[in-house]
């Protein structure tokens, strides 16, 4: 006899529960014990399985992914979503800055611990007007990366040629005016 077949005997409230209540609530007990331990077993297999999928024809967590998907997810996992941002605004500098400003100003580095964005500007007039569009352009960046993603933009004037010493050059001179920012 199992214990739903057994006679529903129930103590008077002041008796203390006699042998067979006390077997029938032990096993009741134990019956939920090894029926969790069981679903908890069957979910243990399930995920070293994938997910309870077998290989096939059906999708798994084995199957190759889009490259796409792989990058984003190395992204991610590694916490570079803003270094490969300001990588992206330095392949979009034409859309962003405007295409006169792209010809003269280009993107050098970004030092992610101090949020600084270099530019070199080909000559010293660009690297002016550079230096007053400055906090405007660290608005657009911050709209387009995020809040905080640039605090500074740096901006240096063309590197000149190098300097030539000789008998026909003054001592200490640094060359034309325009070509040192």
């Amino acid at each position: 006899m199992t214990d739903k077949q057994l006679p529903a005997e129930k103590p008077e409230p002041g008796a203390e529960p006699s042998g067979v209540d006390l077997a029938r609530v032990a096993l009741r007990a134990a019956k939920e014990q090894a029926r969790a331990r069981g679903d908890a077993a069957q979910q243990k297999r399930q995920v070293r399985r994938g997910g309870g999928l077998r290989s096939g024809a059906r999708a798994d967590g084995r199957d190759p992914m889009a490259f796409g998907a792989a990058i984003n997810r190395l992204i991610t996992e590694r916490g570079w979503e803003t270094p490969a941002a300001v990588g992206g605004v330095m392949g979009r500098w034409p859309q962003i800055v405007g295409e006169d400003l792209a010809k003269h100003c280009v993107p050098e580095k970004y030092d992610e611990d101090e949020r600084v964005l270099v530019v070199r500007c080909d000559s010293t007039a660009w690297a002016t007007n550079l230096r007053l569009l400055a906090p405007q352009l660290v608005a657009r960046l911050n709209e387009d990366l995020g809040h905080g993603a640039v605090n500074l933009i740096k901006v240096n004037g063309p590197g000149g040629p190098p300097r030539r010493y000789g008998p026909l050059r003054a001592p200490g001179s640094t060359g034309p005016g325009d070509t040192y920012g």
